[in-house]
């Protein structure tokens, strides 16, 4: 089933070549379906690239979804358009007169600052308040796993000595688990950070679950014991070259950063990088969308 959005947003036809069905509002209007309500908070600065990344995997299941792209209103995008964010986005300040089925918070590039002296910070936490009494399940991805984290549960984010980049191999750490179901025994996350959990921080609480951790990324996904909340420090949203990209973009700055660990063959950034967790992305976001958002919520919203 496809994904709805606005006709004009550019990821529409990157979409569509790649045969995700993508349905306009009056297409839509003439089918007997509720769609699942999906908001996606977008904190990357490379919105247009985020948002294709998220909507062809939210467009590769059975379910009908009505995306709403959310931009922070007590924040001026260096990198997107205010025209662009005014056509394609609603202010955040609109998600509170709506319900959602689901929520996405990204992440963005601000790691390395306090969590309070983040511009939009008290912004964000309004956000993750009333997600947490008003939506069935909140997906929180990179930062924005720390930033949810550390306003629901207290739990701290430590700097690295260096930048986590790379493809990094996973363990799931309990058996039954539907937002792994079909995962094979190991599977594969890109990471792009530059702070980390600690994982004795998480086994404190009682109400958090790890459900997945790597040797060298440490703990990767963990829920919320009522599934209201996902929390993944990676990106399994990324394309085959982001990784690389994001390379490129730091070296050519001069920034002493670390290569991709797993990523480019033999370590030689001459040669194509291969994704090689694709059909882990597609699965995850499925189980997601499927076990912990549309058969939780109810056809009518209260």
């Amino acid at each position: 089933m496809p994904i709805k959005v606005h006709s004009d947003l550019p990821a529409v036809q990157t979409l569509e070549k790649e045969n995700i069905f993508v349905m306009t509002d009056s297409r839509a209007a003439t089918q007997d379906i509720r769609p699942l309500k999906i908001a996606i908070v977008n904190l990357m600065p490379t919105k247009e690239v985020t948002e294709t990344q998220l909507l062809r995997l939210l467009g590769n299941t059975p379910l009908q979804i009505e995306i709403s792209l959310v931009r922070m209103e007590n924040h001026d995008s260096k990198n997107t358009a205010s025209e662009y964010l005014d056509k394609f986005y609603i202010p955040s300040s609109e998600i509170f007169k709506q319900k959602f089925d689901g929520m996405i918070i990204t992440g963005a590039p601000v790691e390395q600052l306090a969590f309070e002296s983040v511009d939009y910070w008290k912004e964000l936490c309004s956000i993750m308040d009333y997600a947490r009494e008003n939506v069935y399940s909140t997906l929180y991805v990179c930062w924005g796993s720390f930033a949810g984290l550390y306003h629901h549960y207290g739990i701290k984010k430590y700097p690295l000595e260096k930048k986590l980049s790379g493809v990094f191999m996973n363990e799931r750490c309990v058996e039954g688990e539907p937002l792994m179901r079909g995962f094979d025994d190991v599977f594969p996350i890109p990471q792009s950070r530059h702070t980390t959990l600690k994982k004795e921080d998480i086994l404190k609480c009682k109400n958090l679950v790890i459900l997945a951790e790597s040797a060298e990324a440490g703990v990767t996904i963990i829920k919320s014991k009522d599934n209201r909340e996902i929390f993944m420090t990676g990106h399994l949203e990324y394309d085959t070259m982001t990784l690389a990209q994001e390379y490129f973009r730091d070296t050519d700055k001069g920034m002493k950063v670390p290569l991709p660990k797993n990523y480019f063959p033999t370590n030689n950034t001459c040669r194509m990088p291969e994704s090689y967790w694709r059909s882990t992305a597609h699965l995850f976001y499925s189980n997601w969308l499927n076990y912990y958002v549309y058969q939780e919520t109810p056809f009518n919203f209260i």
